[in-house]
């Protein structure tokens, strides 16, 4: 079969030199990006059951941009305000300089890590004394906390988001040749909006060993695997797919 019709469950990059760009290019593709998912924040009445005071802790885990935008809304409906005495802790520097839309930036103490959690639990380790909230999904991994206990660090785990199915039923979801999945959600969402959907010989591409294994728990086949030492990128693991293909 030959790949020309591609969805990727991600939005349209902005940039039109993308990686994406290239690929298509290079292998005459047709690339339909669309996200199979969608970021809901938890309610506040719901919260509030769960009886966190955010005031109680000292600093902040942010992992995603999500994170940020979700925690900020969360205070403003619950009227708390963030003392600046509050320490971040963000997965990257992005995420950091992200914070500057809700604070200033340089009266704060910011620290991140470069994109990976262990570099900055090593940070984390060094705040001796702190008690820390980590703004989560609400169907969140338990990987972070468990790292969190195991170092005995205080921790709160504070659910205010949640990844939910988006509504994607009008895609013509058959005319696709091959399919690039990047959460374990993203199965769901084609289980809820396409229930009879059968993979046949269509190609599933997966980023991540969660979402390869989201798809094989549903009978599904990966043909195309990231991120591994050949290919750190989702485009890079197509590109020596499909050049192998030629």
């Amino acid at each position: 079969m030959k790949i020309k019709n591609v969805l990727i469950s991600q939005p349209q990059p902005d940039n039109e030199k993308s990686p994406y760009s290239e690929l298509a290019k290079q292998f005459n593709l047709n690339l339909t990006f669309r996200k199979l998912i969608k970021i809901e924040s938890v309610d506040n009445k719901e919260f509030r059951k769960l009886r966190i005071n955010i005031l109680d802790y000292s600093a902040i885990i942010l992992t995603s941009r999500h994170a940020v935008d979700h925690f900020f809304s969360l205070c403003e409906e619950l009227r708390v305000a963030i003392p600046e005495t509050m320490k971040y802790f963000c997965m990257s520097e992005a995420i950091a300089l992200y914070l500057q839309k809700y604070v200033q930036y340089r009266k704060r103490k910011i620290f991140f890590g470069r994109s990976k959690f262990p570099e900055l639990l090593e940070l984390i380790k060094k705040q001796k004394g702190e008690k820390f909230i980590f703004p989560c999904a609400e169907n969140h991994t338990s990987d972070i906390p468990e790292l969190l206990k195991a170092n005995k660090i205080e921790h709160m785990v504070a659910p205010i988001y949640k990844t939910v199915p988006d509504t994607i039923n009008d895609l013509d979801i058959d005319s696709f040749h091959m399919i690039v999945f990047f959460s374990p959600f993203g199965i769901e969402s084609m289980k809820e909006n396409f229930p009879d959907y059968k993979q046949g010989d269509t190609i599933f591409a997966a980023f991540g060993a969660a979402t390869v294994s989201a798809i094989e728990k549903e009978g599904g086949v990966v043909q195309v695997k990231a991120p591994t030492p050949e290919a750190p990128s989702m485009t890079m693991a197509l590109e020596l797919f499909l050049k192998a293909r030629k």
